[in-house]
């Protein structure tokens, strides 16, 4: 009997366009989508949907039994400024719940894991420019704490027991389909909508401030092809270093501005200022490209044009649909 896959977080940004993805690829049966609450979002109940909590450990092993989980994307967690705010709560939810999917992975009960690190496991101390694969993580938040700590438990979990866990470093994601998540790199997400809703954006980061960020879609390929890539060929056990592009604040606005003249940005930063200050500002994937193919599609200009054009047919659709 053909084992199923489980994602859990499944309404998080990432998780609903995973979903999608990895129906398509599967079949809608075969992908069970997954969350703390219910949903009523039409595309995650295209196919299995379950209420798990992943600090539930028995309710989690029973799902997986019950629908033959072979495989388990772990999305859920709280993100980095969200983190900030509850940091006991962050560090519970973000190491806990990988216990949990890491245990049943040694007990043999699931056969592979994606566990989704981040750009947040690198601070102040590590080379802001072309970070390399292999460098100084000093990271200075709750999250990028939790990351770190969460990759060296998955390269533990995989020399000591064998279990199967892949992981990618996110860079900031941009994408079109859901709204922001609390991230600190969420700016390059609802610039685009305020840009076409008031024609203004007050930006909570400064200007110049330049990091690393990824179109959904790449983010999304890059996700499943480390998942189908041989396991002889993933040498990193704790996390990938992948990249899309860097820009900042203001070019971001500059290539709006091309589309939309009248467009204007102020900024204010606020206490994610800190947070984006200790993160790089370009990223050094050539791991990802040796060992399992990486490679971007989207460059800054491609970003913005599809921004643009996905947030207008978006908007149109629900104008017509309420119409």
């Amino acid at each position: 009997m053909e084992s199923n896959t489980l994602i859990i977080g499944a309404s998080g940004q990432i998780g609903i366009e995973l979903t999608m993805a990895l129906r398509k690829k599967l079949g809608a049966n075969r992908v069970v989508a997954s969350d703390i609450r219910a949903t009523t979002d039409p595309e995650l109940l295209s196919g299995p949907f379950e209420v798990i909590d992943v600090l539930d450990k028995d309710t989690l092993e029973n799902i997986v039994s019950k629908h033959n989980i072979g495989e388990v994307y772990l999305l859920a967690a709280l993100l980095s400024a969200t983190a900030e705010k509850n940091p006991e709560f962050a560090w519970r939810l973000n190491m806990d719940g990988l216990f949990n999917v890491l245990e049943l992975a040694k007990a043999k009960k699931i056969s592979k894991i994606f566990w989704p690190s981040s750009i947040a496991v690198f601070g102040p101390s590590t080379p802001r420019h072309n970070t390399p694969q292999h460098t100084v993580m000093e990271p200075t938040t709750v999250y990028g704490i939790s990351k770190l700590a969460g990759e060296r438990w998955c390269a533990y979990y995989h020399e000591r027991f064998g279990v199967d866990v892949r992981s990618i470093r996110y860079p900031g994601l941009i994408g079109f389909r859901s709204d922001p998540g609390g991230g600190t790199t969420d700016y390059a997400v609802d610039i685009f909508h305020k840009a076409i809703e008031s024609g203004s954006y007050n930006c909570f980061l400064k200007e110049d401030t330049e990091l690393p960020m990824m179109m959904m879609e790449d983010a999304i390929r890059a996700t499943i092809s480390i998942m189908e890539a041989p396991a002889d060929s993933i040498k990193e056990r704790g996390g990938y270093n992948i990249a899309g592009c860097s820009f900042t604040p203001s070019q971001i606005a500059s290539i709006i501005q091309r589309d939309i003249a009248a467009f204007s940005i102020t900024y204010t930063p606020d206490f994610r200022q800190a947070i984006a200050d200790s993160w790089p500002a370009s990223i050094d994937d050539s791991a990802a490209n040796a060992d399992w193919g990486w490679k971007s599609e989207y460059d800054t200009e491609k970003l913005c044009a599809t921004m643009l054009a996905e947030i207008r047919k978006k908007k149109a659709n629900i104008l017509e649909t309420h119409s």
